[in-house]
């Protein structure tokens, strides 16, 4: 299956967990796609890899205005990249070696990230042969794509058992932070007879471009096994990571910490407070993002007790306290898998919906920093299978990122596409009168 994105992978998830009564939670969050998804198996050929069949792909801009893509296809890591705007791209160059096998799990999708100088940095789960087992890969290009070098094991326990869902960032200084699910400990405290609840939070820093990573730090014991972690760098251009934790025996909200020097951060902050006791894990991570101001943004999904679906909040303290969860979506059509970008007092959000048939991609934005938000709008659709939705800014034109089956890679002109809607809906609304009449 050349297309193994979100749907058939929650799907064989649910599958698992059918013991555990969590098919009527996960439902939707399989997006009716199972069909959709099914791509038949086609013999290799000597064309490059084509972007059009990868099964997930991320984006980002560098400051010239060129998009860069890690993009992963019959479990190879590839990074090319296009000069306007999706229209075309360069030969992609393969980063993982023919030896490994790279994660297709959207929650454990590749990153990249780039410096202030150009060099790219891309991080990646490397799949190994033992049940759940993977470790988190680095590489790191000096020339422009051109060439990558050797991928290095970030987790250093060396040990087959499982790491991953990473994050990647980059600050203006140039240090690399990579963040990741670990299960070293759970593996020590179950090896001496003792119950251990979840994953826990590792990160590891590279201060020399890459070439070495500090030894690996723990940030918390009991996160959610596999649900992607999400950092960003704040105004002291330090780490901001968040994460979906385990609290008690089966509760998952969230977490988070706020770095205040390059290797020091704060205690362990709750942030979501939904009462979601569930016994697995919901393969749904967060979104957060930090504006020139110090406010954090967050989104996140829950099926609680206390609220269900996606939620946005903020918080002017460093998390300690947030404003009221506000409910994201349209009735009838959940949301899921969000995506928040700020720029300036703007801040944006986008997500996706299944009805049953297709799944379209909305967003709403704020003008104010997140205190009021315009009305839920579709960008587009799509009938078959898809990855997440991200946000980019290229140069304060903002974008979205989409990979998708039926199109494949899509990148879609924000601020374009809503002064559109705007000028359709003023048309239509114009135009009532007349029909009325009618």
């Amino acid at each position: 299956n050349k297309f193994h994105l979100i749907s058939n992978s929650l799907y064989g998830a649910l599958i698992f967990f059918t013991g555990l009564g969590l098919f009527a939670v996960f439902t939707a969050e399989a997006e009716g796609h199972k069909n959709h998804d099914a791509i038949p198996k086609t013999e290799p050929d000597s064309d490059p890899p084509a972007l059009s069949e990868a099964s997930v792909s991320s984006a980002v801009f560098d400051h010239n205005g060129r998009l860069w893509l890690a993009w992963v296809l019959e479990q190879r890591l590839y990074v090319n990249y296009s000069d306007n705007k999706g229209k075309s791209f360069s030969t992609p160059k393969q980063v993982s070696p023919e030896s490994e096998t790279v994660s297709m799990n959207p929650e454990a999708r590749p990153n990249i990230a780039l410096t202030d100088q150009g060099v790219i940095y891309v991080s990646y789960a490397q799949k190994l042969k033992q049940g759940f087992a993977g470790h988190v890969r680095f590489s790191r290009s000096l020339d422009d794509g051109k060439s990558f070098s050797t991928p290095l094991t970030v987790n250093d326990d060396d040990q087959f058992i499982a790491h991953g869902f990473a994050s990647l960032a980059v600050n203006h200084q140039g240090d690399i932070y990579i963040t990741w699910l670990d299960s070293r400990d759970s593996a020590a405290v179950e090896k001496a007879g003792n119950d251990y609840i979840g994953s826990a939070v590792y990160y590891a820093r590279s201060d020399d471009e890459g070439v070495t990573f500090q030894p690996n730090v723990k940030i918390a014991d009991h996160s959610c096994q596999c649900c992607r972690t999400v950092m960003a760098m704040n105004r002291d251009d330090l780490p901001v990571i968040m994460w979906r934790h385990i609290y008690g025996t089966d509760r998952r909200d969230h977490a988070l910490v706020t770095f205040s020097s390059r290797s020091s951060f704060s205690q362990v902050q709750q942030v979501s407070d939904d009462e979601w006791h569930l016994d697995a894990c919901p393969h749904h991570g967060p979104s957060l993002a930090v504006d020139s101001r110090n406010r954090y943004h967050i989104s996140w999904f829950t099926n609680g007790k206390a609220r269900q679906g996606v939620f946005y909040a903020y918080s002017d303290d460093q998390g300690e306290n947030f404003s009221s969860p506000l409910p994201v979506g349209v009735i009838g059509q959940p949301a899921r898998h969000s995506s928040l970008l700020v720029h300036g007092e703007q801040v944006y959000l986008s997500w996706k919906a299944f009805d049953g048939k297709s799944t379209a991609l909305y967003i709403m934005s704020s003008g104010d920093r997140g205190a009021s938000w315009s009305e839920p709008r579709v960008v587009t659709t799509t009938g078959g299978g898809s990855d997440h939705p991200f946000l980019l800014n290229n140069n304060n034109e903002i974008h979205l990122s989409w990979q998708t089956r039926d199109e494949g890679y899509r990148l879609l002109p924000v601020n374009a596409l809503l002064q559109t809607l705007a000028e359709n809906s003023v048309s239509s609304s114009s135009s009532c009168p007349a029909e009325t009449g009618h």
